[in-house]
């Protein structure tokens, strides 16, 4: 069974920045081959989606300028760079993986196949 895991949450004051990481647990699962998508759900709120990458990127309007994914396919492992953080960003933080021949993104959480068991982030004001 293929899991996901997720690292590199934590505490951090308003305007700090952190990065996730997202690295598969078995070398066969390339993850280059898998749309990956960062989720983040809040206390009391929908998992929202966040970014997602396979052939392009793709951001929600709310951490568009502020957040990049990248992945690198050598380490099986895709990031999340976050600057600029907000208090509103604190949130669990999860990625995920959707097995896809296609480019199409998507950001609907129930559409994805595995997921790690996210990663704390906590944004202080």
């Amino acid at each position: 069974q293929v899991r996901l895991v997720e690292s590199g949450g934590g505490l951090v004051q308003a305007g700090g920045s952190l990065r996730l990481s997202c690295a598969a647990s078995e070398s066969s699962f390339g993850i280059g081959s898998y749309l990956i998508g960062w989720f983040r759900q809040a206390p009391g709120k929908e998992r929202e989606f966040v970014a997602g990458i396979k052939w392009s990127v793709e951001y929600a309007d709310s951490v568009k300028g502020r957040f990049t994914i990248s992945r690198d396919n050598a380490k099986n492992t895709v990031y999340l760079q976050m600057n600029s953080l907000k208090p509103e960003d604190t949130g669990v933080y999860y990625c995920a993986a959707k097995w896809t021949v296609s480019s199409a993104m998507s950001r609907l959480w129930n559409d994805y196949d595995y997921w790690g068991q996210g990663t704390q982030v906590t944004v202080s004001s």
